[in-house]
């Protein structure tokens, strides 16, 4: 058998005798007779003290599991010292393979769960979790951040608490580390320790992330998302829609908020039937049309400004908006600009740089994911490994054992 096949992690490894039971395969494998180093007095010995058999846990085999008995040899030396052989299948005092080891690690990580991975390996929970343990100890405490990071938050609901912030590379959208709460002063001693090369932020409209990152780094450029700041314009429609649709009928009335995305799309991508729904609801309230009207002018500026590069043109464009928003007195707009005045500067910024906190969405919305399918997490450090260990381990195959 030895002669006809070769077994991965099998390198020079003699296999005796192979037998099949119903759910599991069993090889006995010894190693080839050669002459071995004392670790004591480094001399050369090939003389063989007695034979031990070792039992080890190994991979899957056509869905079958597998066990080892590894006919371990030792020798003894002149000196007197009794040492066992070198062996390629498993680590000094290990019942488990080298082999079944590296893949307990990366699915400690793939799988859904602790238990999966115990389930699909033959061995129990708790077996999954230390290894899984021995990746969070390796796992770096803190690094230096780069030029560019992105910050959000998410809910956790874990031992550190129900929030966690997420710092990320803005340039290789990389998870960098998760701090174990959202707190101001968290962020300041996080950034103070590790920012000295941070020149930019990307981050939503979070006033206490802003002063944070003010105090901890030397006059930081603050880029705020696109995202977060344009919905507080859909916000605004969204009060006017919700005040006016109150004077319709009882049927116009449910219909509307049914389909109140007519009012948030593009006009361009809207069915015949849905413009139809528009320009009907649009027709029977002026301070609804007024409302879409200063939101369609407010994407138009939008739309232009990721095209115009002369930095001026972009912020009389925005001007403008506020003094339209003005004369018209639309009370919910008028709250909305007023945000955006008091972020105007970090608004503009999102224009020059082009940066945003999309990837990093992204990246909250797998936590989320994983997280639900692990019934959650009670460890924040678990947690805070199976988020940035998902993404370094992502193109590695999950079909092992």
């Amino acid at each position: 058998m030895n002669r006809i096949m070769e077994i991965p992690g099998f390198k020079g490894v003699i296999v005796e005798k192979m037998e099949q039971l119903e759910e599991r395969v069993i090889l006995h494998v010894s190693m080839p007779k050669k002459e071995h180093t004392c670790p004591d007095c480094k001399k050369k010995t090939i003389r063989v003290h007695d034979y031990r058999i070792q039992k080890i846990k190994h991979l899957k085999w056509f869905e079958r599991l597998s066990t080892i008995f590894y006919k371990r040899r030792r020798y003894v030396c002149e000196c007197g010292k009794r040492f066992s052989e070198t062996c390629p299948i498993v680590d000094r005092y290990q019942r488990y393979s080298k082999e079944w080891n590296q893949v307990v690690r990366i699915l400690s990580v793939k799988a859904k769960t602790f238990k999966e991975a115990a389930d699909v390996l033959g061995t129990s929970p708790s077996t999954v979790i230390r290894r899984f343990k021995g990746l969070v100890e390796a796992m770096p405490t803190g690094v230096q951040l780069p030029r560019v990071i992105a910050i959000d938050e998410y809910k956790a609901d874990t031992d550190s608490g129900t929030y966690q912030l997420i710092i990320a590379d803005a340039e290789t959208h990389k998870p960098i580390d998760i701090l174990p709460n959202r707190r101001k002063e968290t962020i300041y001693n996080y950034l103070r320790q590790y920012g000295a090369q941070v020149e930019i932020v990307v981050m939503d409209m979070n006033s206490a992330f802003k002063a944070a990152v003010r105090k901890a780094l030397d006059r930081p450029l603050i880029i705020a998302d696109r995202f977060h700041y344009s919905r507080y314009i859909h916000w605004a429609l969204d009060e006017v829609r919700r005040k006016v649709q109150n004077e319709f009928n009882s049927y116009d009335r449910k219909k509307l908020k049914r389909m109140r995305y007519v009012l948030h799309r593009d006009p361009l991508k809207l069915s015949d039937s849905d413009q139809w729904y528009l320009n009907r609801y649009l027709n029977m309230s002026e301070e609804l049309r007024e409302a879409y009207e200063l939101k369609e002018l407010y994407k138009k500026w939008q739309n232009e400004s990721k095209e115009e590069k002369d930095f001026l043109k972009v912020k009389e464009g925005l001007l403008a908006f506020y003094r339209t928003v003005e004369e018209k007195q639309n009370p919910a707009f008028i709250k909305a600009i007023k945000t955006f005045k008091n972020w105007q500067a970090e608004i503009l910024n999102s224009y020059i740089f082009g940066y945003s906190n999309g990837f990093l969405e992204g990246i909250n919305n797998t936590s989320k994911v994983l997280k639900r399918n692990a019934y959650g997490f009670k460890k924040y450090e678990h947690y805070k490994a199976k988020v940035i260990l998902t993404r370094v381990y992502r193109n590695i195959g999950c079909h092992l054992g």
